[in-house]
């Protein structure tokens, strides 16, 4: 059974940062596509970062320059760093991985709250 489960969200000043991580169990996070997402109240869930099998990174505008998306094969785990965060970047932020079959799985998502 697939497991995805992020960690790391909480409550920082503007211009703060912080660290999401999203480990998986039953699925290998060192050669799989991971995504991170978030969403906003009222708003659509959007993609944040993406790193590809082949270790490409994509970033969303928004973010470039601010956020980067790394992995950890011995931990299974992705990271989320997140600098200068903005209050802006408040949301609920999701993991999604894809296996070798193209099947995706979703963590329950971890809250981060960016104060003006």
């Amino acid at each position: 059974q697939v497991r995805v489960v992020e960690s790391g969200g909480g409550l920082v000043e503007a211009g703060g940062s912080l660290r999401l991580s999203c480990t998986g169990s039953g699925i290998s996070f060192s050669v799989n596509a991971i995504g991170w997402y978030r969403q906003a109240p009222g708003k659509l869930r959007e993609l944040v970062a993406f790193i590809s099998s082949t270790n490409t990174t994509t970033y969303a505008a928004f973010v470039k320059g601010r956020f980067t998306i790394s992995r950890d094969g011995a931990e299974n785990t992705v990271y989320l760093q997140m600098n200068g965060l903005k209050p802006e970047d408040t949301a609920v932020y999701y993991c999604n991985a894809e296996d070798g079959a193209a099947s995706h799985y979703w963590g329950q998502g971890t809250q981060v709250t960016v104060s003006s």
